[in-house]
């Protein structure tokens, strides 16, 4: 009788879990499509913001780029607002297996996501219209003609600007890293070169074949990995002096 209770309830967390999990998923999903319903709504103030001070003309070479971009700006809305729901979501979910300091703490890092997501996109957004897009122009010099469609320039911007707010969340992944113990500080330290090289390398990708466009995208990456391990530091000390403070309580 009591293996088959333990059994029941295994199988009632099991049920319980999943059904909270469906609810998560739920909630987010509504807000998703909440959000791109007013991305749909706004396309073309948000279009028109993006296309406003360029030095050339867009075209269209189909009639379905224009329902491409009005998805893609959508989505990109859709995405940005969703993001701090959903990291809300996932604590929500985890939180019954948190002590209270670590909800506290734990909670901080929504607004963090949130807020690094749209530093980076800044950034990006920074970056490609200041430095690379002039660049790229000034490279033709009046050889060529020059017709530039809604879809290849969208997905051009796009592909600038979302790495660098993916990128943006690396001081908060290497928190969460420490916090579970997977990473410490001597280890970032000691991969240091080789996070470099990487970053250097998705700076590359990113930027134009220019050896200063290049060094100004790769710089800030490499200033977020310091960034990171000092506050892995942090977390890792305060898990030490936890720890400790555990241990003494204990004996």
């Amino acid at each position: 009788m009591s293996e088959q209770k333990i059994t029941q309830d295994i199988e009632m967390n099991v049920t319980d879990h999943l059904s909270e999990l469906r609810k998560r998923i739920l909630w987010t999903l509504a807000f998703f499509i909440t959000f791109f319903i007013v991305g749909f709504i706004y396309v073309e103030k948000i279009q028109t913001f993006f296309i406003k001070d360029l030095p050339f003309e867009l075209n269209m070479t189909s009639p379905g780029e224009i329902i491409w971009i009005i998805f893609t700006i959508a989505s990109l809305v859709a995405i940005v607002g969703t993001l701090p729901i959903l990291s809300l979501q996932i604590w929500l979910f985890v939180k019954p297996a948190l002590t209270p300091k670590e909800r506290r703490v734990s909670l901080s890092y929504v607004p963090a996501i949130f807020l690094l997501f749209l530093a980076g996109l800044t950034f990006g957004y920074i970056v490609f219209v200041q430095l690379i897009l002039p660049f790229l122009l000034s490279l033709n010099n009046g050889m060529f003609n020059e017709i530039y469609t809604v879809e290849r320039y969208f997905r051009f911007l796009f592909r600038v600007t979302i790495p660098f707010a993916v990128l943006f969340e690396i001081p908060i992944i290497i928190m969460f890293l420490t916090s579970l113990g997977i990473v410490n500080p001597v280890f970032l330290v000691k991969v240091r070169k080789y996070a470099y090289f990487i970053l250097i390398i998705i700076g590359t990708i990113i930027s134009p074949p220019d050896f200063i466009l290049q060094l100004v995208v790769a710089v800030p990456l490499i200033l977020l990995y310091e960034v990171s391990i000092i506050l892995s530091r942090i977390v890792y000390r305060k898990k030490l002096k936890n720890h400790r403070e555990f241990m003494e309580s204990k004996d």
